[in-house]
């Protein structure tokens, strides 16, 4: 699989946690409802399928890589969904933590 293939997959599963977190959120303390809060568990149900397809095969080198796509992502979709204005500690953060992915992820080994 390439990095290209497993920065897509990351992608996604950060589409379906977050979302999924943003959902139950909404179902819950925003009073949305039960259908979002389920339309939640769905979607978090997702993320750990997507999850499993990575490449590498050690369970916590991909969830410790994906602790920093998922801060990241949480920002981005905080700025995309609820109008959110990270201050550049929180663009500083994401970007050593994505930092943090490339070294977890793709720095070469022994095979």
């Amino acid at each position: 699989m390439t990095v290209v293939a497993s920065l897509v997959l990351f992608a996604l599963a950060a589409l379906a946690e977050i979302g999924g977190a943003w959902l139950v959120w909404q179902g819950l303390r925003e009073d949305r409802g039960w259908l979002w809060v389920g339309a939640g568990f769905i979607a978090l149900g997702l993320y750990g399928l997507v999850a499993t397809l990575q490449p590498d095969a050690h369970f916590g080198r991909i969830l410790a890589a994906y602790g920093g796509v998922f801060v990241a992502g949480s920002l981005a979709w905080g700025m995309v969904v609820d109008g959110f204005r990270p201050d550049r500690y929180d663009v500083g953060g994401a970007l050593v933590c994505l930092v943090g992915v490339a070294v977890i992820m793709y720095a070469p080994r022994p095979a």
